[in-house]
């Protein structure tokens, strides 16, 4: 029997709940239908795939490796389903729609605020914010699970379009009663000598840190591997050990002088925030809005909280409304 002819939307649905929540019990609550329509559901579309697509466990079901193999594409099935829903609601007038969109963990400490904004100016948008370092992002937006991707370094490894929205204000950042912070005058030399916080390996920051050792010279030294920023930054409060930070992470602990920027020359340094998407594939109206919305009102709300830390003489850019912004489009490799 022909899946495509048998098989329903509907009964798919059904069966990626149930492999999801690993129970039919489960899927029909969330599903508001009974239990014996789930289960008539899935065996409905057993039989069209002529094969079982989930086995008993002790506790409830899971997928068998033909059902694996059918869930990888109900998901985007799904998805692609879902995506016609709001863009034929956006046609008829009613904008609406889900965002997906996948971040790098720095930007969680200001894009939740922008996310507020344009939601508030589009109430019927839900959000799908899908927070990891840089590597788990640039799988997410080559398997199209995310539209856009907002990140400090566009990937090499795929075709995108990327365009800065922003600064992201890297530093070198000790407590204050850590020995380092009283060291005058710093240098670099003297900083490789101490262990350092530092994030794990594919994230940006940590690519960037690497990237300024390597320019300067000089050994990085690890003291601990960490893959979050808070923790970094608060074994850093404690007098651990100095790091390597946004400053966008610690406005609260520059502001109470539980940490202070390192005085090194050139220390920020500046990188720019991008917001990506896949080259030559059509994204909804509502990432597409969401991109605009970016573009235009990013660059200040960015840096609102810990202007007052950066050098005067540091060059910052200005709104991206107000520059020429830079699309660049990275080749495979």
């Amino acid at each position: 029997m022909s899946l495509a002819k048998s098989a329903s939307l509907k009964q798919v649905a059904t069966f990626r709940t149930v492999a999801r929540l690993g129970s039919v019990t489960l899927a029909a609550q969330e599903l508001h239908l009974s239990q014996s329509a789930v289960s008539i559901q899935v065996a409905s579309l057993e039989t069209a795939a002529g094969t079982a697509l989930v086995e008993r466990t002790g506790r409830g079901v899971r997928a068998t490796e033909a059902g694996l193999l059918l869930l990888s594409y109900a998901d985007r099935l799904v998805a692609l389903w879902n995506e016609t829903s709001d863009e034929m609601a956006t046609m008829l007038g009613d904008f609406g729609g889900t965002l997906r969109i996948g971040a790098v963990t720095t930007a969680e400490h200001w894009l939740p605020r922008l996310l507020v904004r344009f939601i508030d100016e589009s109430p019927k948008v839900n959000v799908r914010l899908f927070v990891c370092n840089r590597d788990e992002i640039v799988r997410h937006l080559a398997t199209q699970e995310i539209d856009l991707a907002v990140m400090g370094r566009p990937p090499t490894e795929l075709q995108v379009d990327s365009t800065v929205i922003g600064d992201n204000p890297l530093a070198f950042v000790a407590a204050p009663h850590h020995a380092i912070a009283r060291v005058q005058p710093l240098t670099m030399a003297r900083l490789a000598q101490e262990w350092l916080l530092v994030r794990e390996r594919g994230s940006g920051t940590r690519s960037s840190l690497e990237r300024v050792f390597r320019a300067a010279g000089h050994r990085l030294r690890m003291s601990s591997e960490l893959s979050s920023n808070e923790a970094i930054k608060q074994m850093c409060v404690a007098g651990f050990a100095p790091a390597y930070l946004s400053l966008l992470t610690c406005p609260l602990e520059l502001n109470a002088g539980l940490l202070k920027v390192l005085p090194l020359p050139n220390n920020p340094t500046i990188s720019s925030w991008h917001v990506v998407r896949l080259s030559g594939q059509p994204i909804p109206k509502v990432a597409s809005a969401f991109e605009s919305f970016l573009i235009k009102s990013a660059a200040a709300e960015i840096l609102a909280p810990i202007r007052e830390h950066l050098p005067t003489s540091l060059p910052i850019a200005a709104p991206c409304t107000e520059r020429k912004l830079r699309v660049a489009r990275a080749k495979a490799a």
